[in-house]
């Protein structure tokens, strides 16, 4: 060690024992960083307004774990992860989380709209509606399914019959049946109900509180636009909201062409009480742009 090495060591030895001497006693030990390898404290989840329950749709982060995104998601202020099976469901007690809209009977393209199908999916529905319920979730999802040629009035109507087979069932538990609107034009050829009035005639015919439409804004500005306009005059019909950037179903920031902000105002003010799903796949780092979504819908 050279002279200069020593008293610049010396000096800093100084400063560091003048600053010691005045912290008050026992300072210094709870001033003292954690161990190398000793867990961080965590961090308190974000504080949400409260306005809209925040929820996010699992399959769009098919790069990462389950524990992992509800870890994240439980941090960011989400109250639940969505699209889920009945095997995932135990994994979001562990952080706390909800399942918005578990996985329901069936699939997009063969779904209510053909009476063959709906002694199957009644089926499984009777089995999937008591272990929702159980679970404490509040609804469950279900597709049209593809038109393969028949009339918009024939579809209608094949929906509205099989869905009364299990709203009975549905009233009893209080269990929700979320009927989804998407696109024909781009992501899903021949879904049969890719227009709002296809959805809302099938509701009114059921009759039933507990038979709603999941209102995909992503998949309605694709077909109809007028989302905000929509959304006010069918408040009492809808029971859940996705989202997504237009065009790409990317994120939702100012890359695209819907403003969230003010469609979320929308639906806030509607008196909306159940809940805004991301469903954008992300193209830069998940979850910051997660983040980013949920502070733009967080009116």
């Amino acid at each position: 060690m050279d002279r200069r090495q020593f008293l610049e060591i010396a000096g800093r030895s100084f400063a560091l024992a003048s600053v010691v001497g005045a912290l008050p006693r026992g300072a210094l030990a709870q001033d003292t960083p954690p161990k190398p390898g000793a867990p961080a404290a965590p961090s308190a989840p974000t504080v949400r307004k409260g306005r809209i329950k925040h929820s996010v749709c699992r399959w769009c982060y098919g790069g990462m774990t389950l524990d992992d995104l509800c870890k994240n998601a439980a941090a960011m202020g989400i109250a639940s992860v969505e699209i889920l099976s009945e095997n995932d469901w135990p994994t979001l007690k562990k952080y706390g989380l909800t399942c918005a809209m578990p996985n329901g009977p069936g699939g997009i393209t063969e779904g209510w709209n053909q009476a063959k199908h709906h002694d199957a999916l009644v089926k499984r529905s009777e089995e999937l509606l008591p272990k929702i319920a159980a679970a404490g979730f509040p609804s469950m999802i279900v597709f049209s399914g593809n038109s393969n040629g028949q009339s918009d009035a024939d579809g209608i109507a094949q929906c509205a019959a099989g869905l009364k087979r299990i709203a009975p069932m549905a009233e009893k538990l209080g269990v929700t049946v979320a009927l989804e609107y998407l696109n024909s034009k781009v992501d899903h050829g021949d879904y049969a109900f890719d227009n709002m009035r296809y959805g809302a005639e099938i509701v009114q015919k059921v009759g039933s509180s507990r038979v709603q439409i999941l209102y995909d804004i992503y998949h309605a500005q694709i077909m109809e636009g007028d989302v905000i306009r929509t959304i006010q005059n069918h408040k009492d019909v809808i029971s859940h909201y996705h989202t997504g950037g237009v065009p790409g179903r990317h994120e939702i920031d100012d890359t695209q062409e819907l403003n969230y902000a003010a469609v979320c105002r929308a639906i806030a003010e509607t008196g909306f009480k159940g809940f805004v799903s991301q469903e954008f796949v992300p193209v830069r780092d998940p979850m910051t742009s997660l983040r980013q979504a949920i502070d733009i819908c967080d009116v």
